[in-house]
C-alpha cells in the first residue's frame, strides 16, 4: 500500500485504517445486504447486473474472476453461461460476504468449477494472465488503493481478456438535490430499520460522492493499461458500467 492517506467516506484516513473500517462495514451488513440492495434500489440493482452480464459475452470455457464477489449475484448469472472448462474464482476481502455469496450458489445448485478467495484488490494471489474476464460490481470504490487495484486486474487478465465495472457514477445536475436528499436521509434511515445500522449506509452515500466521476476513472483504467476503454450511463449518470481490455500482455 501507499503511505499516502485515502479516505473512508468523508473522514481522512490511512490505507490500513480504510482497510479495517471497510471490513468492519461489510461485517456489519453481510447478513442484510441483499435485501438492502433490493430495498434501496427499488430492485434496479438486478437490472444493472443483467446488464452488465450481457456485456460480459462470456463463453463456454472462459475463466472469469468475480472481484468483490460480495453476495455472488454476477457469479449466479454467469455460472450456468459457462461449460466444464469454464470457471469462477470469487474473490472479496470480506469473508461473511464472501460466505453468504457461497450460500447462495449452493442454494441454487450452483457447485461445479467455483473457487472462492479471500483477498484483497491491490495484491491478487493469481498468476498472470489467467482470466477472460474480470467483473466487478460496486466494490472499486470501496478499495483501498484503486490505482493499485486497476494494476493488479490487468495483471491476472489475458491478452485479449477485458474488465467490467458496475458503479456508483455522477447522477445527472437536474436530479442531484433529490438524490442527495435520498441518499443522505432517507438511505441512513432504512438501513436502521432493516440492517440496524445507519453508519454503514451513511458510509455508502459519502463513497459514492468520493468515487472519482466516469472520466477521471476511464482515465485512470487507461494508466493502468487498459485499451479501448468506455463507460455507458445506465441510469441518469447514478450508475455506469466502464470497460477496458487488455490488448497485449
Amino acid at each position: 500500500m501507499q503511505d499516502k492517506n485515502t479516505h473512508f467516506g468523508y473522514q481522512d484516513v490511512s490505507p490500513e485504517e480504510k482497510t479495517v473500517k471497510v471490513s468492519a462495514v461489510f461485517d456489519s451488513v453481510a447478513s442484510k445486504y441483499d435485501v438492502m440492495n433490493d430495498a434501496m434500489s427499488f430492485g434496479l440493482h438486478r437490472i444493472w447486473k443483467h446488464q452488465l452480464v450481457y456485456l460480459v459475452n462470456v463463453r463456454p470455457s472462459f475463466k472469469v474472476l468475480d472481484l468483490a464477489a460480495g453476495t455472488a449475484d454476477l457469479s449466479a448469472l454467469l455460472a450456468p453461461k459457462l461449460s466444464e472448462q469454464g470457471e469462477i474464482t470469487l474473490c472479496d476481502m470480506n469473508l461473511a460476504m464472501l460466505e453468504h455469496g457461497r450460500e447462495k450458489l449452493v442454494d441454487k445448485g450452483l457447485l461445479k468449477n467455483l473457487h472462492y478467495v479471500q483477498a484483497m484488490a491491490e495484491t491478487l494471489p493469481f498468476r498472470e494472465n489467467y482470466f477472460d474476464r474480470v467483473v466487478l460490481a460496486f466494490g472499486l470504490r470501496n478499495f483501498t488503493d484503486k490505482d493499485q487495484a486497476l494494476q493488479a486486474i490487468f495483471r491476472v487478465l489475458k491478452p485479449g481478456g477485458q474488465l467490467l465495472v458496475l458503479e456508483f457514477s455522477k447522477a445527472r445536475k437536474w436530479l442531484r438535490k433529490a438524490y442527495d436528499l435520498y441518499s443522505f436521509e432517507f438511505l441512513p434511515k432504512m438501513g436502521k430499520l432493516i440492517a440496524s445500522d445507519a453508519a454503514s449506509y451513511r458510509y455508502l452515500a459519502e463513497s459514492i460522492r468520493k468515487h472519482p466521476d466516469p472520466e477521471t476513472l476511464q482515465s485512470m483504467m487507461e494508466s493502468a493499461g487498459f485499451q479501448q476503454c468506455d463507460f455507458l450511463d445506465v441510469s441518469l449518470g447514478i450508475v455506469c458500467i466502464h470497460r477496458g481490455y487488455k490488448l497485449s500482455a
